[in-house]
């Protein structure tokens, strides 16, 4: 029996557990948190429960595979809801509720947007065939730039957009500014900016659209939850508050690593931790390629996050999920990106108590805020001293959107995770969702599923391809686990 470890068990890392112990082969798992999950996993305090990073489940055909591959049905293990809203959009002067229901959608557009609900029809059926022609090739590895060459990647060429941005692909269906915002604030989801993000990501608007939204009963950090039951269900060991803390080499070949001063050997190592950081703290500098130190710091990043989890009493008066832009977004965006603390505010609300009651005391809300900022790499700001102010901000604009100008006086719980936090959480620079998804950073160009520089090792993860997000950590497991299947011989 082959044995495989895997550093971190983040959804990718539990995704591949659970994948290879159903294979057959003797997996261990560690992770330096108290729980799994990672970025996925919970903060539960006082009755409340938050979910610390994904707040949005898409694309549930792609879970119900990856169980179904280790011989489940995910129901059993996460079973969820769809909403009935994907989410509210406020600019302001005007509040977009984003319906499930194309009819109500249309509505909703002709009313705040005329003539533009006859353009939203047009990109349904524009980006169909784009999805349709890339997905398929977001399945493949890319461990060699011949495989550029393969028929599915080049018959989805012609639709992918090069060239383009993803505010620019929006501007041949909508003649309204809000409108073009709408489908392009995906692009957060990558930590980028729409006016650089590439068009290709257009999908990801169409996936919401179409696929619909969904909420896992009880958060969903039940994913990875689920993930690892299924997986420890068939033999995998999962040591928590167990820090790798190196990469073992015996004659130059990776073997193992280290916790707690033991060696653990392998055949085979997952890193599912923080590419980045991963590389410069867990391989000791004379095994690391020369080249790669390089590449990391020349890499492009995303931006960082400023998150406050509120207990609080009673309700607000938003949808489960509500994003509110600055008036002047592309400003916002620009100065995030230029690594200074924006003038205006855009962010994210999360408030699942409305759908999931189970998530706060009876009569009380769990609030997730999320505000894109720069990350570390590229900015000097200094958060132990703009963290208050940075926060009384946030809080301000959640009043003036909610209504609740009583809010002060109705939190029980409140935490903070700054980019700091981030940080030193081992996040190289802050960046929460990774590498940037450039063009020059993504399929070949990305970090290898298979890691050629060291033999031995693979990567999970929104490090490697295909990126970052959930569903494209959990494609980025099924690949690796192919890879290393037909490696160890059990495809």
């Amino acid at each position: 029996m082959k044995k495989i470890i895997i550093i971190g068990a983040g959804p990718g890392g539990l995704t591949a557990a659970m994948l290879l112990a159903h294979k057959g082969y003797e997996v261990e798992v560690f992770e330096k948190g108290k729980v799994v999950g990672g970025r996925c996993s919970p903060i539960k305090v006082d009755g409340y429960t938050f979910d610390v990073g994904p707040t949005f489940v898409m694309m549930p055909e792609l879970f119900d595979e990856i169980f179904q591959m280790a011989g489940r049905r995910r129901e059993e293990y996460v079973p969820w809801k769809k909403l009935d809203m994907l989410y509210t959009l406020n600019f302001g002067s005007n509040k977009m509720n984003v319906f499930d229901d194309k009819g109500k959608l249309k509505e909703e557009i002709a009313r705040l947007y005329p003539g533009d609900e006859i353009g939203y029809q047009r990109y349904l059926d524009g980006e169909k065939t784009k999805y349709e022609r890339m997905y398929p090739c977001l399945k493949l590895p890319y461990m060699k730039l011949t495989d550029y060459l393969s028929w599915k990647l080049l018959r989805a060429l012609p639709h992918m957009d090069l060239g383009k941005s993803l505010y620019d692909v929006n501007l041949k269906y909508f003649k309204h500014e809000e409108m073009r915002l709408a489908m392009t604030f995906q692009s957060k989801y990558l930590g980028m900016s729409p006016w650089t993000c590439p068009g290709a990501f257009s999908i990801l608007s169409y996936i919401e659209h179409t696929g619909g939204v969904f909420h896992p009963d009880g958060g969903v950090h039940k994913i990875t939850e689920g993930l690892a039951r299924a997986a420890q269900e068939d033999g995998a060991k999962i040591h928590l508050d167990s820090p790798v803390e190196k990469a073992v080499f015996t004659d130059g070949m990776l073997t193992g690593v280290q916790v707690g001063g033991v060696v653990h050997s392998a055949d085979v190592v997952i890193m599912n931790a923080d590419f980045a950081y991963g590389m410069k703290n867990l391989f000791p500098e004379e095994v690391r390629p020369k080249t790669t130190d390089k590449k990391i710091d020349s890499y492009d990043y995303s931006c960082s996050t400023f998150m406050i989890y509120l207990g609080i009493k009673g309700t607000l008066d938003l949808t489960h999920h509500s994003i509110h832009f600055a008036k002047d977004y592309r400003k916002n965006i620009e100065q995030i990106f230029d690594g200074v603390l924006p003038d205006e505010i855009s962010f994210y609300i999360h408030n699942a108590s409305v759908t999931d009651p189970s998530l706060a005391p009876e009569g009380k809300s769990a609030i997730y805020v999320l505000a894109p900022v720069p990350n570390l790499k590229n900015s000097k700001i200094d958060w132990e001293i703009e963290k208050q102010a940075f926060r009384d901000r946030v809080i301000a604009r959640i009043k003036e959107v909610s209504g609740a100008e009583d809010l002060e006086d109705r939190i029980e719980v409140e935490r903070i995770i700054s980019p700091a936090t981030w940080q030193s959480d081992n996040i190289y620079g802050a960046a929460v969702f990774n590498l940037s998804h450039t063009l020059g950073q993504l399929l070949y160009f990305r970090p290898h599923n298979k890691f050629e520089e060291i033999p031995g090792l693979y990567l999970v993860g929104g490090g490697t391809h295909p990126g970052s997000g959930l569903p494209t950590i959990i494609e980025s497991a099924r690949i690796t686990v192919d890879l290393i299947s037909k490696d160890l011989g059990k495809e």
